[in-house]
């Protein structure tokens, strides 16, 4: 079995994609890039011209990453001990920083890990490393009905309910986004940053704390 999947979702980046892939490459990551895009994509051919380690084309179902991640993830679950996440504006800057999220999670049955991503910091795992049996018991990385925003909530309130999250603060995941005046508010940062859907993601959020397939979860996770 392999180790680690990294999935990243993206939407009209083909370029943010080329420098995910410089990071990997300059940081000597081992770990198996995961890019999933949408078949309607307008760059899509821009995409197929890029050294992807694995490409995965997906229907369209709405705005934002939650569906795609999960979709990958299923479709990869049984071929891959660990399953991660980053954006196409996150980029690895620790040397070997796949193999130490590896190593933090070798030892625990279930578990998470991320490191700093010089925006959020300790506060939100805005890119996450998980063991292969959360994506087993919730179906996917996220739960359903997300669409985008408070995934990381989710993920630091499961890892925090089960005590087995961990934070390496020497491990830089850097987020170049615009929120930290590192990129450009483009047209995908503006759909997925609507306060309509960021109502709707919170509101399934709590939604989604509250209730008895979430304590199930944690259950089946324990």
């Amino acid at each position: 079995m392999n180790e680690l999947a990294i999935i990243t979702p993206s939407r009209g980046r083909p370029g943010n994609i080329q420098a995910l892939i410089d990071s990997f490459e300059e940081t000597k990551a081992q770990c198996t890039l995961v890019v999933v895009v949408d078949d309607d994509d307008p760059t899509l051919d821009e995409y197929n011209k890029l050294s992807i380690p694995l490409l995965i084309q997906l229907p369209r179902e709405g705005k934002g990453m939650a569906r795609p991640l999960n979709r990958a993830a299923l479709t990869l679950r049984g071929e891959f001990s660990f399953f991660g996440f980053m954006g196409d504006d996150h980029r690895p800057r620790t040397p070997n920083w796949d193999e130490i999220f590896i190593a933090e999670l070798a030892d625990m049955p279930t578990g998470l890990v991320y490191g700093n991503d010089l925006l959020q910091g300790k506060r939100l795992p805005t890119q996450i490393v998980m063991t292969a049996n959360i994506v087993d018991a919730l179906g996917g990385m996220v739960p359903p009905g997300f669409e985008h925003l408070y995934l990381d909530n989710f993920w630091l309130q499961l890892g925090t309910h089960l005590d087995v999250i961990k934070y390496l603060d020497d491990v830089i995941i850097e987020h170049m986004h615009p929120f930290a005046g590192k990129g450009e508010m483009d047209a995908q940062y503006q759909e997925v940053n609507d306060p309509q859907l960021s109502n709707r993601d919170q509101q399934r959020f709590v939604q989604y704390i509250m209730s008895p397939e979430y304590q199930e979860l944690l259950a089946a996770l324990r």
